[in-house]
């Protein structure tokens, strides 16, 4: 532990503040391929999400693994929750006007 500072608070360690986390599970998600009707999981790493002005310009892509299609679906606001919830990263689209 750090020394108490001028208000009497005393400090704590990165260590200390992080003792007894576990390390966490990687978050997958369920998706599906339109064109090859496959279904499967994915990683965050593997899923983009891009947040624009409106629903129509909101959506989530991926490749798909088994045939190599790219995927862009709309992400209504739960999927836009639990897109960046679980990792996966996010482009913000801005308005030219």
């Amino acid at each position: 532990m750090s020394e108490s500072g001028p208000s009497g608070i005393r400090g704590v360690s990165v260590a200390s503040a992080f003792a007894g986390m576990r390390s966490v599970a990687p978050v997958l998600f369920r998706a599906g391929c339109p064109d090859c009707r496959g279904r499967f999981e994915l990683a965050a790493g593997a899923l983009r999400l891009a947040i624009g002005a409106s629903s129509r310009t909101t959506f989530y892509s991926f490749t798909c693994p088994e045939c190599g299609a790219s995927v862009r679906k709309p992400a209504g606001e739960r999927i836009v929750e639990l897109l960046t919830g679980g990792g996966v990263r996010t482009l913000r689209l801005h308005s030219t006007v």
